[in-house]
């Protein structure tokens, strides 16, 4: 029972991430690189902070987290900051691709390359800890029927592109290129699947007597301050060659942009924060704790999917494309509870 809890708690902070985008249209008078950072100081500063402050037992100050090995904490916020590059990418990929197709490939390839590149990377430096351990048969196997399914999807995104005209794929998606968009999709995927490394550096930054449910807050807080970084640097950039700082002059849009930068930045946030809880559930399980990362990605896949459908970016696709689309969620969801039948 407490398995299934947890992946439903994943299940749940799937569903918020991959509703995040939605808040963001309410947006008025802003451009791209304003709006950005103000959601990203929610959702990768104050929100995070909060969480790891949540997981802070009673009678010990936050300030003991940092007294973890400084080379496993400069490590985490290191891949923050290669994860920061994927969002920045992550973008771009939605742009070209939409909600759906975008995501799917990206978060795909996060899933995949996330929870095999942390043990194997963990691995170089710990040897002795042996990491590649967690990689057992039924991960391996959990992670190639994720991947299936992002490659169904695929290719009911590619069927999509080979049968609607010009003036149908820009009706859906306004900048719609699939072959720009699946090579930013797939860099976006590669560099995401850096948080899921973060967090395998991270895994020892709690405060001894830390419930299991909130261990990994600290080092997602770590993650995503480096990600923070990157992204900063970037949008500021941005601001200054396009002369946009002037939007965070704009007194009278403030208070809308605000709250649904809040909104979409609490949204973002509620994947992570529900992937330690819903671990929390899993310890009992050392495949599906290994997995957490990958089912939540392909989580995130299957509902940015449902709001792809919803805002009607498959419209004009034939009954044969939708049914392979649907193929593919299906092979996604039977991934999150495969492995645990192995």
């Amino acid at each position: 029972m407490e398995i299934i809890i947890g992946l439903l708690i994943i299940a749940i902070g799937a569903f918020c991430q991959s509703s995040c985008y939605v808040p963001i249209n309410k947006i008025k008078d802003w451009s791209w690189e304003s709006y950005w950072i103000v959601q990203g100081v929610f959702a990768w500063l104050v929100f995070p902070l909060l969480g790891a402050l949540l997981s802070v037992p009673a009678g010990h100050s936050f300030m003991e987290i940092f007294n973890a090995p400084s080379f496993n904490i400069w490590m985490t916020v290191f891949f923050g900051v290669l994860w920061g590059v994927g969002g920045l990418t992550f973008g771009l990929s939605m742009r070209y691709l939409g909600v759906a197709l975008g995501q799917s490939i990206a978060l795909g390839t996060c899933a995949g390359l996330g929870t095999i590149m942390g043990p194997v990377l963990l691995n170089i430096f710990f040897p002795e800890l042996n990491p590649l351990q967690s990689l057992t048969a039924a991960v391996l196997i959990g992670v190639a029927v994720t991947l299936l399914g992002i490659a169904i999807i695929g290719v009911a995104g590619s069927m999509k592109a080979a049968s609607l005209s010009e003036e149908e794929k820009k009706a859906a998606v306004k900048d719609f290129n699939f072959p720009n968009g699946i090579a930013i999709a797939l860099l976006a995927g590669f560099m995401s699947g850096c948080f899921n490394v973060g967090l395998e550096f991270g895994k020892e930054i709690f405060i001894p007597g830390t419930q299991d449910m909130f261990k990994t807050l600290p080092a997602t807080l770590l993650v995503t301050v480096g990600g923070f970084l990157t992204n900063a640097v970037y949008c500021f950039y941005q601001n200054q060659k396009n002369n946009t700082w002037a939007d965070y002059s704009k007194g009278s849009v403030w208070g809308n942009n605000l709250v649904f930068c809040a909104l979409a930045g609490a949204l973002w946030y509620s994947q992570f924060f529900g992937l330690s809880l819903g671990k929390g559930f899993l310890t009992s399980s050392p495949t599906l704790t290994t997995l957490a990362f990958c089912i939540l990605m392909a989580l995130n896949v299957v509902f940015s999917n449902v709001w792809g459908i919803i805002l009607k970016e498959w419209k004009g696709c034939s009954s044969k494309t939708i049914a392979v689309l649907i193929t593919g969620i299906i092979v996604l969801i039977v991934s999150s509870f495969l492995p645990q039948l192995l």
